[in-house]
C-alpha cells in the first residue's frame, strides 16, 4: 500500500505539473530528468506533516483543460507506466507505407510477391468504380497468385465492354427522358392554348359552336382540365330538369335511411329488401361496401379520405332519387370521375342525366333485350374491322359480354388509367354510346397480335385487366383506324335495324349472359 501510494503521489505531482505550468519555474522548461527517487519520499514526509488537505484542495482547484505545453512532453514521455491519477501518453499509430506492410507480410510468411508487368497495371483511373464489376481491373491481395498479362488485359477488355454497354443504356435513358419532357412541354402548351379557345370563344358561344368542324377536332384532342366538368356538363345536359334543391331533398331522405338501417335493421332484413325489387332503396346499404373498392390506388374515396363523404352522398342521393335502378356495382367509379371534376350539386345532376342515357339505363337496370341487342351491334364492326380476331374470339365461344359489360358498366374509368379514361370520356360526351364501343374495338385493335396468341381463359384475364403501360397516343390511333360503318350504315343504324329484329337467335349472342 506504501509503495501504491508513493507511486500515485509522484504521479500526482507530474500531472500537476502539466496541468498546471504556473508553479514551473521561471523559465518555462521543465526539467530534462526526473527527481532522484529521494525526492518523492521526501515530499511525501513534508506532506504528511503539512496536512493532505491543502495538497487535495489544491489537486480539485487545479484548472483541468488547461492547455498543455510541448515542453512537458519529455516529461510525459518518462513517466511510469502504471498510473493512478496520470494520464498515459498516447501511442503513436504512424500510418504504414504498403511496402513496409509487403516486406513485414513476407518476412512472415517467406513467400515472395511478384507484380504484373507495368503493361498490365490499371493506371490514369479517370472515374471511381460503381459496382463490384470494377474489380475485375483490380490486382490480386498478396496471398493470392497474380493476374497474368493474358489475364488483365482479358479483365480490361471485359471491363470495356461493360462500361461502354452501360454508357449506351445512360444515353438512351437520357434522350428518352428528354423526349418524355418535349412532348409534355408541347401537350401543357397545346393545353394551355387550347384552354384560351375553349374559355373565350366556344364556352360564350356553346350552342352555335358545338357541332363546328374546328370545335369537333379540338375535342378529340382532349378537353382541358380546368374546363373539362364544364363541357361535360353541357354535353350530357339537364333534360331531367334536376335542380340543386332537389338534391338536397333527395340526400336527406337517404341519410334519414342510413340512420333508420344502423338503428333497426339487421342483416338479414336488409338482404331481403335488397332482394325485393319494388324497394330498391334498400340498396343504399350497398353503397358503403362499394366506396371502399372505388380508386383504391387515390386513397381519397376510402373511409378518412376527402371525397369519401361526398361520394357517399351522391351515390345514396341517386339510389332515393331513382329506386326503380337502385344502387349498382360499377356506379361509384362514374359519380367518383364526376366528383373530381364537378362541384357536388352539379355532378349529381351529371350523373342522373348520364345513367338516363338509353345504353347506361339498359346496362344498369339490366335489361338483357336490350343488352343482346348492343352485343349484337358491337359483334358486327367487330367483324367488320378485326375479322381475324374475330374469328379466333369465335372459335373459343368468347362472346363481347365477358370484357364488354365492366367496360361499359363503368365506362372505363376503372379499366384504363384515370387519365386516359377521362379522355375517353372527353369523346364520349361528344359522340354519344357509339364511342363506348368503339374505344373497345380501338383496344381490341392495339393488343391484336397479343390476343391471337392466347386461349379462352388468357383473353378474358388479359381484356378484365388491360396493361397499365397504355398510352392515349397509342390507343387513339388505334380508335381512329376504327371504322363505325357496315355496309353504308353507320352504328345507330345498325342498332335501330337490330331493334326490329325479333328472331330468338339473337337471343343466342351471349350465353354467358343468358344463364
Amino acid at each position: 500500500f506504501t509503495d501504491v501510494n508513493l507511486n500515485s503521489r509522484n504521479t500526482y505531482e507530474v500531472s500537476r505539473r502539466r496541468s498546471a505550468p504556473e508553479h514551473l519555474p521561471h523559465g518555462g522548461t521543465a526539467p530534462a530528468a526526473p527527481a532522484p527517487p529521494q525526492e518523492p519520499v521526501e515530499r511525501a514526509r513534508r506532506a504528511g506533516i503539512a496536512g493532505a488537505g491543502s495538497s487535495f484542495a489544491e489537486f480539485f482547484t487545479r484548472n483541468f483543460f488547461t492547455k498543455r505545453t510541448k515542453e512537458l512532453k519529455p516529461a510525459v514521455q518518462s513517466a511510469p507506466g502504471w498510473k493512478l491519477f496520470g494520464k498515459v501518453p498516447p501511442r503513436e499509430n504512424l500510418p504504414k507505407d504498403s511496402k513496409i506492410i509487403q516486406q513485414e507480410y513476407e518476412a512472415r510468411t517467406g513467400r515472395m510477391y511478384k507484380p504484373p508487368p507495368p503493361s498490365a497495371r490499371r493506371k490514369n483511373i479517370e472515374f471511381e468504380p460503381l459496382s463490384t464489376t470494377a474489380l475485375i481491373l483490380e490486382d490480386r491481395p498478396a496471398n493470392l497468385p497474380a493476374k497474368s498479362v493474358e489475364e488483365a488485359l482479358r479483365h480490361r477488355q471485359e471491363y470495356d465492354e461493360m462500361v461502354a454497354e452501360a454508357k449506351k443504356r445512360e444515353i438512351k435513358e437520357a434522350h428518352k427522358r428528354k423526349k418524355i419532357m418535349r412532348e409534355r412541354f408541347k401537350q401543357e402548351e397545346n393545353i394551355a392554348s387550347a384552354m384560351v379557345i375553349w374559355v373565350n370563344e366556344i364556352l360564350p358561344n356553346w350552342e352555335g359552336m358545338r357541332a363546328t368542324r374546328r370545335v369537333r377536332e379540338l375535342w378529340w384532342q382532349g378537353l382541358p382540365p380546368s374546363v373539362r366538368g364544364k363541357v361535360w356538363s353541357l354535353a350530357v345536359g339537364n333534360e331531367l330538369n334536376i335542380t340543386p334543391e332537389l338534391y338536397e331533398i333527395f340526400l336527406s331522405r337517404a341519410k334519414e335511411r342510413w340512420k333508420s338501417f344502423s338503428e333497426t335493421s339487421s342483416e338479414n332484413d336488409i338482404e331481403d329488401a335488397v332482394a325485393s325489387v319494388a324497394d330498391r332503396e334498400a340498396s343504399l346499404e350497398l353503397i358503403k361496401l362499394d366506396i371502399s373498392r372505388t380508386f383504391p390506388s387515390l386513397y381519397i374515396f376510402q373511409k378518412g379520405g376527402p371525397y369519401h363523404d361526398l361520394l357517399h352522398s351522391v351515390l345514396g342521393a341517386y339510389t332515393c332519387y331513382r329506386p326503380d335502378v337502385g344502387y349498382v356495382q360499377g356506379m361509384s367509379f362514374i359519380a367518383a370521375v364526376l366528383i373530381l371534376n364537378l362541384e357536388e350539386a352539379d355532378a349529381f345532376i351529371a350523373f342522373a342525366n348520364l345513367l338516363n342515357k338509353p345504353c347506361q339505363l339498359a346496362f344498369f337496370r339490366v335489361d338483357h333485350s336490350m343488352m343482346l341487342k348492343y352485343f349484337a351491334a358491337f359483334e358486327v364492326f367487330f367483324e367488320e374491322n378485326l375479322p381475324k380476331l374475330f374469328l379466333h374470339f369465335k372459335s373459343y365461344s368468347l362472346t363481347p359480354d365477358i370484357y364488354l359489360i365492366d367496360w361499359i358498366f363503368t365506362l372505363y374509368s376503372k379499366s384504363l388509367p384515370l387519365d386516359l379514361a377521362c379522355r375517353v370520356w372527353d369523346v364520349f360526351c361528344r359522340d354519344g354510346e357509339e364511342f363506348l364501343f368503339r374505344t373497345g374495338l380501338g383496344i381490341l385493335r392495339l393488343y391484336e397480335d397479343i390476343l391471337l396468341q392466347m386461349d379462352f381463359i388468357h383473353i378474358a384475364q388479359f381484356l378484365t385487366k388491360l396493361p397499365e403501360d397504355i398510352t392515349s397516343e397509342k390507343l387513339f390511333s388505334c380508335i381512329a383506324a376504327i371504322q363505325m360503318q357496315n355496309s353504308n350504315k353507320k352504328w345507330a343504324q345498325v342498332f335501330a335495324s337490330l331493334m326490329k329484329d325479333n328472331k330468338e337467335g339473337d337471343k343466342n349472342h351471349s350465353p354467358a349472359l343468358k344463364s
